[in-house]
């Protein structure tokens, strides 16, 4: 029975992440390369056969659950240990039980949640036991465990690779959540298919805080007479990043540089003279505007002219050498180069493009082919499999692809036909041409 509080139901306080964790395989989402029909992961846990086993992956993907599943599938002893709060003394005791319910015929099922966080010396206590049959140990790690377990531990284990949910799969769960009385079923909750997507955009693989964002929505969502509906005000408040906050009681400040950088991109040297001026006789830092002139160098001239960045590098270096008020001149000496050099701003646009992929888009795994593999187990899982050696062509080129899949027709720079660039925007051509021909 269930203890009440003076907020109600222990129940309606647990997380959402744990009242919907599933208890059977049926109910499970994702890893269908493991858990699919006829899978050997799915079969080993229908039948009862499995074996010491380790679980890699990230947060949020089943680890955890997979090992409840178990738990509650195996006709073995289930003990579940952390690694967080456990020591060789625990360790020590939980084996010596094991080893007596082998002696009587009984089977010890073994989890030990963030193995990784085990030092050698603890972990070389499981190491007998495994050896012994005493106990089935079964590891989460969401870190390599090529790296972080022992090599003699992890040689009598399976290692099982968990990925990252897809956005589908994430849709799913959120969708259950909301229908699931363990969830939010019995409320009458109203949230667009889009609101759900964008959740799931967010979660990015990880089930744990797809839910757990679910959960803060809703729970700050606008109470009607209709039930609970989630805005997409009240949503952008929950998936939104930290941003930058700047004091807004200096608006000349920003004012004027602003001026100048405006003044550079406009190829007028006279004006950004005059608005350099204007800050230093201001009392303003020479180091601050010698550190935009640094981002001004990549920003909009780039591979027009590469000089660029090193002039104005050179101006800050002087400025720190030097202080007011000799360094005006060297100030002086960056504005004008930079105001009259071509102007490019295509790696800006390149990395703003790129930006704004790696955060909105799902974190793409790196491709087999351009992994390092410095461990047999590494191999084994395939890392490194179809690299190719670009110094080994007489071009110094190959066809392998280095972009992720959900990626791969993607291209961020495009360089203008400005100063020096246009030998780069050359260059790039002919690279594309001889990817595509083939």
């Amino acid at each position: 029975m269930e203890q009440m509080t003076l907020f109600g139901n222990n129940r309606a306080m647990t997380p959402l992440a744990s009242r919907l964790r599933p208890d059977t395989l049926e109910g499970f989402v994702g890893q269908e390369h493991l858990l699919g029909p006829g899978k050997m992961l799915r079969q080993l846990i229908e039948r009862d056969q499995i074996s010491s086993m380790i679980f890699w992956g990230p947060p949020g993907v089943g680890k955890t659950t997979l090992a409840s599943i178990i738990a509650g599938r195996t006709k073995s002893e289930f003990i579940n240990f952390s690694a967080v709060t456990s020591g060789i003394k625990e360790i020590r005791a939980v084996m010596d039980r094991a080893e007596q319910s082998r002696r009587v015929g009984l089977r010890t099922v073994l989890f030990v949640d963030e193995i990784h966080r085990f030092n050698k010396a603890q972990q070389d206590a499981f190491l007998p036991y495994v050896e012994k049959g005493s106990i089935i140990l079964i590891g989460a790690t969401t870190e390599n465990p090529s790296f972080e377990i022992n090599a003699a531990l992890l040689s009598r284990c399976r290692v099982f690779v968990l990925k990252a949910l897809e956005e589908k799969d994430l849709v799913r769960l959120l969708e259950n959540a909301l229908k699931d009385p363990k969830g939010f079923g019995n409320q009458d909750v109203t949230i667009s298919g889009e609101h759900i997507k964008a959740i799931a955009a967010f979660a990015n693989g990880d089930a744990r805080t797809a839910l757990n964002t679910l959960e803060m929505a809703v729970l700050n969502g606008e109470i009607g007479a209709e039930g609970i509906t989630v805005t997409t005000e009240v949503l952008s408040q929950c998936i939104s990043r930290k941003s930058l906050l700047y004091d807004k009681s200096g608006e000349e400040h920003y004012n004027l540089i602003s001026a100048l950088h405006k003044s550079m991109r406009n190829s007028d040297p006279d004006a950004a003279v005059y608005w350099m001026m204007r800050m230093l006789e201001g009392g303003e830092n020479p180091l601050y505007i010698a550190r935009r002139l640094i981002r001004f160098a990549s920003e909009d001239v780039g591979m027009a002219d590469s000089r660029a960045l090193q002039v104005a590098v050179a101006a800050y270096q002087a400025c720190h050498f030097l202080g007011m008020p000799e360094c005006d001149v060297h100030l002086t000496h960056a504005v004008v180069y930079l105001s009259m050099a071509p102007k490019s701003n295509a790696l800006y646009r390149a990395c703003e493009e790129c930006k704004r992929d790696v955060r909105d888009r799902n974190a793409e795994p790196v491709p087999m082919q351009i992994r390092n593999a410095p461990t047999g187990l590494m191999k084994e899982l395939g890392y490194g499999k179809g690299y190719e050696y670009a110094h080994d062509t007489e071009e110094k080129l190959t066809h392998m692809q280095c972009m992720p899949d959900g990626l791969k027709d993607r291209t961020y720079y495009h360089p203008t036909m400005e100063g020096e660039e246009k030998k780069t925007a050359e260059r790039l051509a002919e690279i594309r041409r001889f990817r595509e021909e083939t």
